[in-house]
Order: structure tokens, then sequence, then C-alpha cells
């Protein structure tokens, strides 16, 4: 066959071909009277060994090495391109999470993009002071939530996580939904971030997200949901509050918690309830602190409890309510002889 009709039937252009036959890859072994190129059979098997190898991102050198040794291992040349196609892979994904974050962000106008680029670019700098200048930096854009949500849930430089929790917050509501799909993630790291930034957000929508998470498996995630959930007034976080106390994880605010739940939502009787409840079987530790949560609470109910406790054979216990019903008689709200 002549070059054209090679060319034609392959797809590969002439001017390939020629180059092919300069650099010695694939000659055409004849010639016609008239001096033209003239493939053979086995040129054209070659040839579509080429393209072959080439389709499998190898150089024109490093097919000439396969082609030209007939005793060529290729398993080290199959790992080279298993790499190198890692490589392209791992590209062209960061350049497809970059242009999805750029998409997200609702760009108007060029300027906007140029401007999320820039934010990405800077928000992956090697050096951890450069990212907190930078979100120091920031307006409070919304559209600059989906970089500023991604960047604060990979985030390990606590001061860096810091500056993005405040910039979030400035961003409103924009970042609340991929702060609460992350609490769904694999990552422990990821969904304790996504906590801490629907926190600082602070809106009633996020408090909302992070509420709902009260049942969530991650003791962490349902603990902080717990004291969300709280401090919207849900009777429904009580048992929840209460197992913080005996835990010792966040008990303190949890304590404060089940004071406003008692006060200002009638649900004194139910919390004394579930403390006593807890009393019974709980270590020496947790008995202190459930006793010290009972501080916070008003009424008779809470004033009953304590009183038993007095005489706790827990000496910690004992002195505990003892010092809890003398704070009481201060404020007024209950007299000890």
């Amino acid at each position: 066959m002549l070059i054209g009709e090679v060319s034609e039937q392959s797809g590969i252009s002439a001017r390939m071909l020629r180059h092919y036959d300069k650099i010695g890859l694939v000659s055409p072994t004849g010639r016609t009277h008239g001096g033209y190129r003239q493939y053979s059979a086995d040129d054209v098997r070659r040839l579509f060994h080429v393209e072959g190898l080439r389709s499998l991102g190898l150089s024109l050198q490093e097919i000439a090495t396969v082609l030209g040794d007939l005793a060529f291992d290729p398993a080290p040349m199959v790992e080279e391109i298993i790499d190198r196609t890692r490589q392209r892979l791992a590209q062209e994904e960061e350049l497809l999470r970059r242009l999805t974050q750029v998409h997200t962000s609702n760009p108007a106008a060029w300027s906007d993009v140029l401007h999320t680029i820039g934010l990405l670019r800077g928000l992956e700098a090697g050096d951890p002071s450069s990212r907190q200048r930078l979100v120091l930096t920031l307006t409070g854009r919304g559209g600059d939530a989906v970089p500023l949500t991604e960047a604060a849930l990979s985030e390990s430089e606590p001061n860096v996580s810091g500056a993005l929790y405040w910039a979030l917050a400035r961003t409103g509501d924009a970042a609340v939904p991929d702060l609460a799909e992350a609490l769904g993630s694999s990552d422990a790291e990821r969904r304790r971030r996504a906590v801490m930034a629907l926190e600082k957000v602070g809106t009633p929508d996020a408090l909302r997200v992070l509420a709902d998470a009260f049942q969530h498996p991650d003791p962490f995630v349902a603990g902080r949901g717990a004291l969300a959930r709280g401090a919207r007034g849900d009777a429904d976080a009580v048992p929840a509050l209460v197992a913080l106390v005996v835990a010792g994880r966040d008990d303190i605010h949890a304590a404060d918690t089940l004071g406003v739940l008692a006060e200002r939502h009638g649900c004194a009787s139910e919390i004394v309830r579930v403390l006593s409840g807890e009393l019974a079987g709980a270590s020496a530790a947790s008995r202190r602190r459930l006793t010290a949560a009972l501080a916070e609470i008003p009424g008779p109910a809470a004033e009953a409890t304590l009183t038993a406790l007095v005489d706790d054979p827990d000496r910690g216990v004992a002195l505990t309510a003892t010092s809890v019903l003398r704070a009481r008689s201060t404020d007024g709200r209950r007299r000890v002889p």
C-alpha cells in the first residue's frame, strides 16, 4: 500500500508516517517504480504495534526500544505505564475538583472565577501562616463557602482551623449543606471538624443540623448534637445530656444545659428522675458528677435527692451534696439548718 492508502485506512496522518520513517520506527520496505513509499503487510502490522504502544503512553524512543529487542521484558515497562497513568489520573482528578469548586461557587463573571482559583491556591499553600493570613483577609462572600468548607474539613493546623471556622461563620448559611453532609463522612476527624464549624457558624439552620445529629453513632457528634438540642429546649435531649455527665465528656456544659431545660422549659422533674436513675449503678466519679449536676436543677425534687445524698456512703458524693445544698441556701432557694 502507498502512504496515502495507509494514512486513509489507519487514520494516521501522512506527516506522522513520514516522521516514523525518518526516525526508523516504521519504514516502508518497498518503493514503486515511481519512487513512492510502499508498505508491506508486515510494515502495516508494525505500524499498528506502534500505535498500540503509543496509546499506553510510551514515548517513541521507548517504543523503538520495545520493538527492537525481541528479549525485551515488558513487566518493568508496564509498571512504569501504571505509575504514569496514576499520576495523570491524580492530576485530572485535582483539575476536576478545582473546576467543580469553581462551578459550585456560582461565578457570575470571570473575575469571580479568578478569585475562586486564587483562593483555592492560597488555601493549599504549604505554609500554615500564609493560609491563615489569606483566610483573615476574606470578606464573607457566599461564593467562598465551598472552598472554605473543604479547607476547614481538611485543615489540621489549629490556628488555621480557627480562622477558617471564623471565615465560614461570616458566609452565613452558605456552608451549612456541605457541613451537614460531612457529618456522615467515614472519617472521624472530618466529622469532628464539621461539628466545630457548625457550632462556629451558629445560625439557627446550622444549630438545627447539629441538633438533629444527637443520635449519631459517633459519640462526639452525638454529644455536641445533644448540647445543641438541649439549648433549643428539646426535652428529648435529657437522656443524652445525662449520659454526657456520666461519661465525663462535656459534663459541665451538659449540666448547664440541663439547668436551662429545667428552668426555662419545665423539665426539672424529668431531669431529676433521669439523674437519680443513673446514680444507682454509676462509678464513684460519675456519681459525684451527677450530684454536682443536681446543683443546676431548681425545685423540691432536686433538693430531696440532694438531701438524701448528704448521707451517701461515698464521702465525695456526700460532700458534694452538702456543698450544693449550702450554696443553694445562700441564694434563698433553701435554708439549711
